[in-house]
């Protein structure tokens, strides 16, 4: 399987972008088939955060993410977190990846690991670390890791309104509506449950001002998705993580086509 990755890595023109394009930044397409313009690059180290993974330069954003994701580590620390961890958000020039997430394409997504780091971690240790689960698959339950800290960080990372939905797995969402549900806070329907999504939490803006290109993703249901939503997921098999496999290459706007030929737009 993982040739297959490496033959799909290979062939996949968005993996080999090192650099972000010129001009104004500009989400264009969609979440899962689109790309980005004029991306910036969210550093290594910050204020109560660390990145993850950083060799493989999935580190980029449009700067309204990456203005969320200093915020929301600035939140964090004040609210007496450790460094949260960063997972997965964009390539230089957005794109589809070769494996695993299928979208991350525009610059608006990005992973949170409901992992934390107690001190500053060397870039092997960044770049090794293994994620952390939540979830009891057996029972269909959060497990003992997933305490106070991970719900004040979801709440934190829910209440922000550039956040157009966050990505949890099932018992997770049920976790954080055994909890608040009763007060039904807006911010609680944002949390959609989803497969996989057990060590970390995937989070999406909306589309931001200025990129008339982006296309917005179908709004969900509205209310706190405490309910009969929430129970059709929770009696489905285990949303288990799967292991990633190689990406069908999207269908991408025009303008994708040219910003990766690196001509005039």
């Amino acid at each position: 399987m993982y040739q297959w990755i490496l033959v799909a890595a290979m062939s996949n023109p968005w993996a080999h972008q090192v650099t972000p394009s010129t001009g104004s930044a500009e989400a264009i397409g969609g979440y899962a088939a689109g790309c980005l313009q004029g991306a910036v690059a969210l550093p290594e180290h910050g204020t109560g955060y660390q990145i993850l993974r950083p060799r493989q330069k999935r580190i980029y954003g449009h700067p309204i993410m990456q203005q969320y994701v200093l915020d929301l580590a600035r939140q964090s620390k004040k609210a007496g977190l450790p460094d949260i961890l960063v997972g997965d958000m964009a390539m230089a020039k957005g794109g589809p990846f070769s494996s695993g997430h299928r979208s991350h394409q525009s610059g608006l997504d990005t992973d949170f690991w409901f992992r934390f780091a107690a001190k500053p971690l060397s870039a092997r240790t960044r770049n090794t670390i293994k994620p952390l689960d939540m979830v009891d698959f057996r029972r269909n339950k959060v497990n003992k890791n997933f305490g106070q800290q991970q719900v004040t960080l979801l709440k934190l990372a829910a209440q922000d309104p550039r956040v157009e939905r966050i990505f949890v797995n099932p018992p997770i969402k049920q976790a954080m509506c055994d909890q608040f549900g009763a007060t039904d806070p807006t911010w609680l329907g944002k949390l959609r449950p989803w497969f996989g999504h057990s060590a970390h939490f995937h989070v999406r803006l909306h589309c931001p001002v200025g990129s008339k290109d982006c296309e917005p993703q179908k709004p969900y249901p509205e209310g706190s998705g405490c309910g009969a939503e929430l129970q059709s997921w929770l009696t489905k098999p285990a949303m288990v993580s799967s292991k990633p496999l190689p990406n069908r290459m999207p269908d991408l706007p025009d303008r994708c086509e040219i910003l990766l030929s690196n001509k005039k737009q």
